[in-house]
């Protein structure tokens, strides 16, 4: 059974267990609950992908000659961690590699995960270590699903996304699980209008967006500004049948592209760190509850 603990700060209080470091809830000072409730639609909250981010070919881990299973999205989100401290408004939590992580992901790894609260929102850093004598390869990712609709009775077609920066690049999707080409963006300009049919395909897929944010948002509901560092990709995902949540998820990687079937430390997007090299990933929220006035005109 995982352990919890909450944290509070900023007009904010977030909860968080020892099973896969995962955020389990996030309210605001009025009570508003963002984040999904991991309903028998999709029963995680906002796992962290390590050490890979998405599909491998074959499900397959290809190093040294050898071949390694390894499933969809990695391990880490579940395992249970250690608790490195737990305070009033900070938590850090801990796995390393051990005999179990080695049968199937041969490298030494230390995975730190620290999540802060206070007047900038909340703060999620991944920090990945390499302690071993060979060098570490890897992808990590986060996998946060927020309420869709923020508020009850709002239309989820009344939601937007809005990017820091015009986006014009092309989005990916999933193929067989796999990374597809490119193709036409649904983002105009900054924005992107949210809608049930958007994930036919699965998840949207960016690599190397010019935006480090994008606020989500629908007239007459709460909002949120969510904002990353050290990511580079970026995937949104949902389920097209009516599951009540919205995954915005930073990325370093993606699925193997179609067609990819090499060494892991060559795939595109794998981090390779030397020994004793590390390296952080952060990502923020930040909450806009709804104002009185908001409120009024909500009715």
């Amino acid at each position: 059974m995982s352990e919890q603990h909450s944290i509070t700060g900023g007009g904010l209080s977030a909860t968080i267990k020892t099973g896969g470091a995962e955020l389990c809830g996030l309210r605001g000072a009025d009570g508003t609950e963002y984040l999904w409730n991991a309903g028998p639609e999709w029963p995680r909250f906002a796992p962290i992908l390590f050490p890979i981010v998405g599909k491998l070919a074959g499900d397959t881990l290809r190093h040294a000659g050898r071949a390694y299973g390894m499933t969809q999205h990695g391990f880490a989100r579940d395992r249970r961690f250690d608790w490195l401290s737990r305070g009033d408004d900070a938590v850090r939590l801990v796995l390393q590699d051990d005999a179990e992580s080695r049968g199937g992901f041969p490298f030494a790894f230390r995975l730190e995960v620290e999540y802060a609260a206070g007047a900038a929102g909340l703060r999620c850093t991944v920090t990945v270590s390499n302690p071993g004598p060979g060098d570490l390869p890897f992808s990590l990712g986060a996998h946060p699903a927020f309420r869709w609709p923020l508020r009850p009775g709002l239309a989820k077609d009344a939601h937007r996304l809005t990017f820091e920066a015009a986006e014009p690049g092309p989005v990916h999707y999933l193929s067989g699980g796999l990374l597809g080409e490119g193709e036409p963006s649904p983002i105009r300009g900054r924005e992107l209008t949210l809608a049930p049919g958007l994930f036919a395909r699965d998840a949207l897929i960016w690599r190397g967006l010019a935006s480090r944010s994008v606020r989500y948002a629908a007239p007459g509901g709460p909002a949120l500004t969510f904002s990353w560092e050290g990511y580079p990709d970026l995937g949104l995902w949902s389920k097209p049948d009516g599951a009540d949540f919205l995954c915005i998820e930073p990325w370093q990687g993606t699925a193997s592209p179609a067609g990819w079937d090499g060494e892991f430390a060559s795939k595109p997007g794998v981090v390779v760190l030397p020994p004793a090299g590390s390296r952080a990933f952060t990502w923020r929220v930040a909450l806009e509850p709804m104002s009185a006035e908001r409120v009024a005109l909500a009715g």
